[in-house]
């Protein structure tokens, strides 16, 4: 009953060649088939044959085999996959070695000799190249500028040192009248921040030329406490109050001690610099979860505008360019090269009018 094969002879103009599903009734039982009929001429004679298969045969047969080309298909897109993979892998592994050891890995400045990548692919081959050349010229001209920047911050202090003398000599001149003379301590006054800008500038060159070692302590406590004593001066004069508070013993190795109260002393003396009358500044640090110590510097001073917020450690380049500032736009920028030579993160929040936060992050390698 599952399945039958039927030949009954037709018209010779009958004509049929399909499949379609039809009940037939078979030993008193009516079933559905799924038939195939098929009208041929055997001699002068028509005949029909019909072969017929029920639906439910059918479907438990197409069920396993269902499953089966499920399982075939999937093995071949998982086979395929990794297949594509692997060969993707080996196909590009050049450039991921590229970008491994002449982007991602890399520090400015570029100390170290690039080593080609071997690959016979043109491309990769060229790109490569292109990166180790880009990387030199980039080097020689940052070593230019390194260089040109030592060589005029010292060469500039002669002269300078010549007419500080000139001038003290002649304000020393009895001839010299009171109109002469503060027209000669005005003069002097420019030649010392000319000198303290020259000074500024062979700082930031040897800091950048790594001629400071790096092989001392010192507690957060004791640097904060001598800092506060040297500005005290400061404070007085603007009647601005100053809170530290140092809750955690951290010491802090590896580091140049003068370096380090370079940076904070800057960043505190802009807070009371920038700050208003009768102001305050706090001072805290806290322990991060990776082990890091991050000391917050906050004032409620005047603010930085948002959008001088991105260039305020450039060099020269200051939030606040009025002449009772009294900046030469080159704390800042001494203040980011000691935290780069220290691998030290320095992050930057200010409101108009509101105050401004500097927070100084210390990685672990840095604490005891």
């Amino acid at each position: 009953m599952e399945e039958y094969i039927s030949l009954e002879p037709v018209e010779k103009n009958f004509e049929i060649d399909t499949i379609y599903t039809d009940e037939r009734i078979i030993e008193e039982d009516t079933l559905s088939y799924r038939v195939l009929t098929h009208a041929f001429l055997a001699g002068d004679k028509k005949y029909l044959m019909e072969v017929g298969k029920t639906i439910a045969t059918i479907d438990q047969y197409n069920r396993p085999l269902q499953k089966i080309a499920t399982y075939v298909l999937l093995g071949l897109i998982l086979f395929t996959l990794i297949i594509d993979l692997f060969y993707t892998r080996f196909l590009l592994r050049p450039l991921g070695k590229i970008i491994r050891t002449k982007i991602s890995n890399r520090k400015f400045p570029f100390n170290e000799n690039s080593v080609p990548i071997r690959t016979t692919t043109t491309d990769f081959s060229f790109l490569d190249t292109s990166l180790i050349n880009l990387m030199q010229q980039i080097h020689e001209a940052f070593e230019k500028e390194r260089e040109f920047t030592a060589n005029a911050s010292h060469e500039l202090m002669t002269p300078i040192g010549i007419l500080q003398n000139k001038i003290e000599n002649l304000m020393g001149e009895p001839e010299v009248n009171q109109m002469i003379q503060e027209r000669l301590i005005g003069m002097q006054r420019t030649l010392n921040r000319l000198k303290r800008i020259v000074h500024s500038l062979l700082l930031i060159s040897r800091i950048e030329n790594d001629q400071f070692s790096k092989n001392e302590s010192v507690g957060l406590h004791e640097l904060f406490s001598d800092i506060e004593e040297e500005i005290s001066h400061r404070l007085s004069e603007k009647e601005i109050t100053m809170h530290v508070d140092i809750a955690s013993a951290v010491v802090l190795k590896g580091i140049n001690r003068d370096l380090i109260f370079q940076l904070m002393y800057n960043l505190i003396n802009n807070a009371i610099r920038y700050n208003k009358q009768n102001g305050s500044i706090h001072i805290s640090d806290k322990i991060m979860d990776d082990g890091s110590c991050a000391v917050t510097i906050s004032d409620t001073g005047i603010g930085i505008p948002e959008e001088d917020i991105s260039t305020i450690f450039n060099r020269f380049k200051k939030a606040n360019k009025s002449e009772e500032s009294g900046g030469y736009g080159l704390g800042l920028s001494i203040v980011k090269s000691i935290a780069d030579y220290h691998a030290i993160t320095i992050e930057l929040r200010s409101e108009v009018n509101e105050g401004t936060e500097f927070i100084i992050s210390f990685p672990c390698d840095l604490i005891l």
